[in-house]
């Protein structure tokens, strides 16, 4: 009953209408009343075949209203009918959702008929909790992955970036995230995902077991911009909808460089100025905006852990979004393609990776361990082209001979298959048996 109720409330009481007036490339230009035209509202326009296409406001020129539409332009001619709708883009999920694959739009997608419509409606555009009534983040999180649980140990609503090029295995390690780590509900938006890649990845890697306590919300790369930047919004939504409802939530996008393409290409539709590689201002407005609505909830609330990937342009990890996300976030991932050539995946580099929540949240015998691990790999790093030229002699340097012996067993020890899983306990005992191998000289 509350369900209905919440739907009835969203019917508009007085139909409110204008006209197209031109169309600019993917730019609609409608004249109406000036007193219903807001950013952000919605508009249906009824197209020359009968369709309905919706749009959104994005700016205004001349007391009219620049729109960008959610599909197709076709059938979009002058003078065509545009509603503007009370209501902004919002969606009322429930426990009825889990397992289940949407569209930006809220819409299933996976055949497995309608969705159940929740009480609540949560805006696509919320304001994140204020800072002062959060909670502090939580207890370290199990996510399976050996070199991620040891290295770049992730707490209880933090934020995290995956920084790789294309190709190197983000979506691998995010399905392994997916399946192992221990939350109550997995949120997972692919926003400008390869079409053929969806089905993989729901089916291949995320698998049953995963899609089961998850939600999975799609934007192939062929949508529009308006559902690319929607993906990202209602998946946010999603992860804040389970929180308040107690739950211990892993919110997981790939990627926001997609987002941030796709606000990058409304952004410049209006005429905004382009800056650093052609990103307009307000791409560097809305990242921080996306960003803060995931993190620790309010006392007696849950929490949004979230991990966020990067795709780096020509494995620049200093193009201008991996600057801008690196920031804002809580730590970063960083997965290099020269890891991926020699076989080691997942391919993360730990000496460019950190989490910010460490050494706080790893008990104090286990640091020791760490730093001295680190050492081994930055020492074996810094002489690794000699080592392999053969221009190092043995014995010239004790510490790098050590670094030498003990680099395969940590290669092994990074090294993980996609179905194997290793808790927080069990990586740091195989770290310490194997460091403490190298200071006793085997």
């Amino acid at each position: 009953m509350k369900a209905l109720i919440a739907a009835i409330d969203a019917i508009d009481e007085i139909e409110v209408f204008g006209r197209v007036k031109s169309v600019q490339g993917l730019l609609i230009e409608v004249v109406g009343p000036v007193r219903e035209l807001k950013i952000g509202g919605r508009v249906e326009i009824e197209t020359s075949d009968g369709g309905m296409l919706v749009a959104e406001i994005i700016g205004f020129r001349s007391g009219h209203a620049l729109c960008l539409p959610f599909g197709e332009l076709s059938g979009v001619r002058m003078g065509c009918k545009a509603v503007f709708k009370r209501h902004d883009g919002s969606v009322n999920p429930s426990e009825g959702w889990l397992g289940r694959v949407v569209n930006a739009n809220g819409e299933p997608i996976d055949g497995k008929g309608p969705l159940p419509r929740g009480a609540l409606s949560y805006p696509l555009r919320q304001s994140p909790l204020a800072a002062h009534d959060r909670t502090r983040v939580g207890e370290p999180i199990e996510l399976g992955v050996r070199c991620l649980n040891t290295f770049t140990t992730l707490c209880e609503g933090q934020r995290m970036g995956i920084f790789a090029g294309s190709g190197v295995g983000k979506s691998v390690l995010m399905s392994m995230l997916a399946r192992n780590t221990d939350v109550d509900v997995s949120v997972i938006g692919l926003i400008g995902e390869r079409g053929r890649e969806v089905h993989e990845f729901i089916q291949e890697y995320l698998g049953e077991e995963g899609l089961a306590r998850a939600v999975v919300v799609v934007a192939t790369s062929d949508e529009a911009a308006l559902m690319r930047r929607q993906a990202a919004y209602i998946s946010m939504a999603l992860a804040e909808y389970f929180r308040d409802q107690g739950k211990r939530v892993l919110c997981m996008m790939d990627s926001l460089t997609r987002f941030a393409m796709a606000q990058r290409e409304i952004g410049l539709s209006i005429g905004e100025p382009p800056t650093a590689k052609g990103y307009p201002p307000t791409v560097f407005t809305e990242l921080p905006r996306l960003l803060e609505r995931a993190g620790p909830g309010t006392p007696g609330s849950g929490s949004v852990t979230g991990l966020f990937t990067v795709l780096v342009e020509g494995d620049d990890h200093n193009e201008p979004i991996a600057d801008a996300v690196r920031g804002i976030l809580d730590g970063h991932i960083v997965m290099e393609r020269g890891i991926a050539e020699r076989g080691r995946y997942p391919a993360v580099n730990v000496l460019r990776s950190i989490s910010r929540t460490m050494p706080g949240c790893v008990p104090a015998e286990v640091r020791p361990v760490l730093a001295k691990a680190r050492e081994f790999m930055s020492i074996y790093s810094d002489m690794e082209e000699l080592i392999r030229l053969g221009a190092y002699r043995k014995g010239s340097d004790p510490k790098v001979d050590r670094a030498i012996a003990i680099n395969p067993k940590l290669e092994a020890f990074l090294s993980q298959q996609r179905e194997e899983t290793t808790s927080i306990g069990e990586g740091y005992a195989m770290l310490a048996g194997i460091v403490a191998d190298a200071e006793a000289g085997d």
